[in-house]
């Protein structure tokens, strides 16, 4: 996790009423990867059910927008400064914690009786994730203390969040035209309910001293919003007073961003990680993996309902192929790297997803359903062959000290891919639709091809 751990006080401090033995350790299991499930469910699910929200709730595709991007900008802004709190407060609290506001923002989205109400529902549900995911993989790490099952439990929450990826859209899209786009959060509440009474049944966790990063922090959270600010708004308004601004705050909070982190003893974010290609090449190559995915996901969503006519379920099913080779393939990408080694697996990877771009570029209202759902399938299997790569090659490129902040890195750089993308693409979308939406699958199939480049020449063979 991140912060500078040390056992409170002459021991580890723990809480206290909560069983231990067998029992406890598969519902740290299951607890961690029912909420990662349901977390990243309300990463590419919302998407499908955006053209409903707008026509109940009325708005701009730039007010779509920061739906989508509220929740992912948060996400990723607070994930690397959560880890310090699982840490200070233990496992079980800090996870405790995330998913009863996770469920109650998740109430508040399905009530949200405006966009702008919808829109800080979100950045709370958000926040709120980001203190659940470094939380859940600490249960994990803590319920299996042999390396090998903790491994395959890793692998399974990977798998979790993979599934909840794909399967989003599928499901968004049958709760938005069987009941309403309000059902997609509302599922959330008794989710979360019976993960709480899971939760109940994991062991007690430690609790270390943490060091708490809050002038980084800050920073993150003003570099981040201030550019997706500025991307939206500037897409849609030009390029106004307003949109400078923005863009000014966040040219200086990521210039103060760095300063602090070089500075501090104990900083969030080691500035150092970036000089071992282990850690960079599997950052910015997951940033530029899921800003291909989660603004194609975002687009096509759109494409569907908006441009072909098509309601919320059928959209939403044009999505089923891609699920069911994305799950695929992440179960098999572990197999894959240990015979071929991570870098061969990424590079193939990011090739297959920038393939996905590159043939969605050519469907039209008129190609056949079925055509479109084949050609999307890349889209999302090469993410998923190349992302248990990525993760792995990143862990074993740092000290085990540094597992947490690294892993969160990853994570952050994930996030914040997705909801640059989702600013970007719609801006590109404001003119012509079409045009549009082949520039943004061109922009994204050029970016992984670059990266296949990089990291086939900077990475080892093995």
């Amino acid at each position: 996790m991140s912060g500078t751990r040390a056992f409170a006080g002459t021991g580890v401090e723990g809480e206290a009423g909560a069983p231990t033995g067998p029992g406890s350790v598969v519902a740290a299991l299951v607890a961690g990867v029912l909420g990662f499930f349901v977390i990243t469910v309300d990463v590419s699910g919302v998407n499908v059910a955006l053209p409903a929200v707008g026509r109940e709730l009325g708005g701009s595709l730039a007010g779509l927008q920061w739906v989508a991007d509220a929740y992912t900008l948060m996400f990723a802004a607070l994930m690397l400064s959560a880890g310090a709190l699982s840490d200070a407060v233990g496992a079980r609290r800090a996870y405790g914690w995330g998913l009863a506001g996770f469920t109650l923002a998740s109430l508040a989205c399905g009530a949200a009786p405006t966009l702008g109400a919808l829109t800080a529902a979100r950045v709370v549900q958000g926040s709120a994730a980001a203190v659940m995911v470094p939380a859940s993989l600490a249960l994990i790490r803590q319920a299996f203390p042999d390396a090998g099952a903790r491994a395959r439990g890793v692998a399974l929450w990977t798998l979790g969040g993979a599934v909840a990826i794909a399967a989003g859209p599928v499901l968004g899209g049958l709760l938005t035209t069987t009941w309403t786009w309000r059902a997609v959060f509302a599922l959330n509440a008794p989710v979360g309910v019976v993960t709480w009474l899971i939760l109940l049944r994991t062991a007690p966790s430690p609790r270390y001293r943490a060091a708490f990063d809050l002038p980084g922090q800050a920073m993150a959270v003003l570099a981040l919003a201030g550019l997706t600010f500025a991307v939206i708004e500037g897409g849609h308004r030009g390029l106004t007073g307003t949109v400078w601004a923005a863009a000014g705050v966040a040219v200086v909070s990521a210039a103060g961003f760095v300063a602090v982190e070089a500075r501090r003893r104990a900083p969030m974010l080691p500035l150092g990680l970036f000089r071992l290609r282990g850690v960079a090449v599997p950052v910015v190559a997951g940033f530029t993996t899921n800003a291909a995915f989660y603004g194609g996901v975002f687009v096509l969503s759109l494409f569907f309902q908006q441009q072909r006519g098509q309601s919320a379920l059928s959209a939403g099913l044009m999505f089923v192929p891609m699920a069911a080779a994305t799950a695929l393939l992440n179960y098999l990408s572990p197999r894959t790297v240990s015979r071929f080694g991570p870098r061969a697996v990424i590079v193939v990877g990011l090739l297959i997803v920038a393939m996905g771009c590159g043939a969605l570029r050519t469907v039209g209202v008129t190609t056949p359903a079925w055509a479109i759902a084949l050609v999307m399938i890349p889209l999302g299997a090469g993410g998923a062959l190349a992302m248990p790569a990525m993760t792995s090659l990143l862990l074993d490129s740092v000290a085990a000290e540094r597992a947490g902040t690294a892993a969160a890195l990853l994570n952050t750089s994930r996030q914040t891919g997705g909801a640059l993308s989702i600013a970007v693409f719609g801006a590109l979308l404001a003119g012509d639709f079409a045009t549009g939406m082949r520039e943004s699958l061109l922009a994204g199939a050029g970016l992984l091809v670059v990266m296949a480049l990089v990291a086939g020449a900077l990475l080892p063979r093995r």
